[in-house]
């Protein structure tokens, strides 16, 4: 059965962004994400310790960190820190840097530094000894409590095999269930390959979410995600080729691009989403009628997706938890029973 999530930009007044949580825990969404960018928004890590004290049930986490501008024993030391002040709510999103290390003149974490940080982390965090630059280190005080997972954003090969060699999941912006399906192909083959159940690689997908009858408003609404999206396609292109084992169905579309503004980065309107068709936006997002959108969710349910995470940067904020809240959770969660 798909668990909820919602993303809220770590936007000010940090008030709202404790109202718009408040609200998704109230409306039967189960996790709290939010973004890790601290040029562009707000610090993070004091709205989740917020998030900790003001919600009962969220479990709470970036979607992402990253190694990066997060020195990594610093984060595994926070995150332990925050599972004790939530009762155990806290779970990892990390990824290897996008706005959070371009805004500030840096590229994506390097991929053996990117695995190297994340298997320190997860042992780390959940209390177990570890090596680090020559030094045996511990978190003694974090030692006997529920686990921390740790979920690994990723789209090409090099960065799926880290998920499957590390993870306890795959974190996947965009919902197009052929993209999914291969993604996850390429992780559980890493997961299998290091001697992991690959059955245990848990499926989690971002994508912005409206629920209307007016499909024209709402593609309006996400055409900045697909934008978003193709940073990382670029960054593939460019490693792999264009012909390479990537589907097609990610990598074409970024052919119309012409330029992204990190300004403008995951806002609503935003004029680098120009290029973006329709098509993208139906197949990436969840957008549509209640009907609509629970087919979606139910055949991403059919090819293992585990949790939906609605990116909730576009307008009518409250009235898509809302929706879900009467409409898409309780009718899925029946269903499934």
């Amino acid at each position: 059965m798909i668990t909820f999530g919602v993303t809220v930009l770590p936007d000010p007044p940090h008030a709202r962004f404790v109202e718009l949580m408040q609200l998704a825990e109230s409306q039967g969404f189960e996790y709290g994400w939010t973004y890790d960018s601290h040029i562009l928004w707000q610090e993070a890590y004091p709205l989740l310790t917020l998030l900790a004290v003001h919600t009962e049930k969220l479990k709470l986490g970036h979607c992402v960190t990253n190694p990066g501008t997060r020195e990594p024993t610093v984060s595994a030391s926070a995150y332990a820190t925050l599972h004790d002040i939530s009762g155990g709510r806290m779970v990892m999103g990390i990824g290897r840097g996008d706005s959070a290390r371009r805004v500030i003149g840096q590229q994506p974490v390097r991929m053996a530094e990117f695995e190297a940080a994340c298997q320190m982390m997860k042992d780390l965090m959940n209390g177990r000894p570890v090596e680090w630059n020559g030094k045996e280190l511990e978190l003694t005080w974090a030692q006997g409590r529920e686990r921390i997972p740790m979920y690994i954003a990723a789209y090409g090969p090099r960065a799926l095999a880290v998920a499957g060699r590390v993870g306890d999941g795959v974190i996947i912006q965009l919902a197009d269930p052929v993209i999914i399906q291969w993604i996850m192909e390429q992780a559980r083959a890493a997961a299998a390959e290091a001697g992991r159940d690959p059955d245990d690689l848990e499926c989690l997908v971002c994508a912005p979410s409206i629920v209307t009858d007016d499909l024209q408003e709402a593609r309006e609404a996400v055409r900045w995600f697909p934008a978003m999206v193709s940073n990382h396609v670029m960054d593939l292109i460019e490693r792999y080729g264009e012909e390479s084992e990537i589907p097609r169905e990610l990598t074409e579309y970024v052919k119309a691009r012409k330029f992204y503004d990190y300004k403008d980065h995951s806002r609503e309107g935003a004029a680098h989403g120009e290029f973006v068709t329709d098509e993208i936006c139906d197949r990436f997002s969840v957008i549509g009628s209640a009907d609509a959108i629970r087919d979606k969710l139910r055949e991403l349910d059919s090819i293992g997706v585990g949790h939906f995470n609605i990116y909730l940067m576009t307008h009518g904020q409250e009235e898509i938890l809302r929706a879900y809240g009467g409409e898409i959770i309780p009718e899925l969660r029946t269903a499934a029973v």
